[in-house]
């Protein structure tokens, strides 16, 4: 797979380039609405375009599932692409926002890159070949108690469908850990766990392309990735829960209560 991830890297740093280049011209740029509170620019659909392209270069057979543009159809290996996670942070100039890219062979998560452009911090990960930020060895928190986590999260701000479940398990949380940190870019805030930045994260309705990265970057370091149930169906659900073993453990227990039959 390293072939596959040094291309993933390298689609990833190019598009951050482009990123970076738009910064400056946020105020003049086309936005989009898709849905309530979802927004869409041209430097993401730039973007987008510039991750295909490098990634087509090199394996043109494999398939792709992209925000912006939906599904490509190929063989067995799926790249999954978020352009620009937390864009409605970027077009606020709220500097936490990040370029996504996963890998999948026949539904198994292969490879992932998360990377910050103004922070030009690059997450990389292959199955079995661990975590690295910067190609320094990730590992998750060691901390073993809630009243001293850091707990990162999402607001279900696309939906008001589960937002009585979400503010109990919010209630649950706050009144338990040290803080409870809502940054607005679940792919930085998984990476954040996996590199031992926070402790732990959940949050409800998230898509694909959002997590994919993530989520290998969490195992890889050594932690725990699942749904609201306690199982594996996270990707197709889009609901997770995400920490060390002893901090899943500990998050579940107070989320589990509030979880209710459609969040299953």
């Amino acid at each position: 797979m390293q072939p596959m991830l040094n291309i993933a890297v390298r689609a990833a740093r190019s598009a951050g380039d482009l990123i970076l280049r738009s910064t400056d011209n946020v105020g003049r740029l086309h936005i989009d609405q898709k849905g309530k509170n979802d927004y869409v620019s041209e430097v993401d659909r730039m973007v987008e375009r510039e991750i295909i392209n490098i990634i087509k270069a090199a394996f043109p057979e494999h398939s792709i599932l992209a925000e912006e543009s939906g599904e490509h159809l190929g063989n067995d290996y799926v790249w999954v692409i978020d352009p620009l996670d937390g864009t409605t942070n970027f077009l606020h100039g709220f500097p936490q926002y990040a370029v996504s890219i996963a890998l999948k062979y026949k539904d198994k998560l292969e490879v992932g890159v998360i990377y910050d452009p103004l922070r030009d911090e690059l997450f990389t990960a292959k199955r079995g070949g661990g975590a690295m930020l910067n190609n320094r060895r990730l590992r998750v928190t060691q901390q073993t108690s809630l009243k001293n986590a850091l707990i990162g999260t999402g607001f279900p701000f696309k939906t008001d469908k589960h937002l009585d479940a979400y503010v109990g398990m919010f209630k649950s949380l706050t009144t338990e850990c040290a803080g409870l940190r809502r940054a607005g870019a679940a792919a930085l805030d998984l990476a954040y766990v996996a590199a031992g930045r926070l402790d732990g994260f959940w949050e409800i309705g998230l898509m694909e392309w959002d997590m994919a990265a993530g989520i290998l970057l969490i195992k890889e370091a050594g932690g725990v990735v699942t749904d609201l149930s306690f199982n594996d169906n996270y990707l197709q659900s889009g609901n997770l829960i995400a920490g060390s073993p002893r901090m899943h453990q500990l998050m579940y227990q107070l989320i589990e209560p509030h979880v209710t039959d459609n969040l299953k």
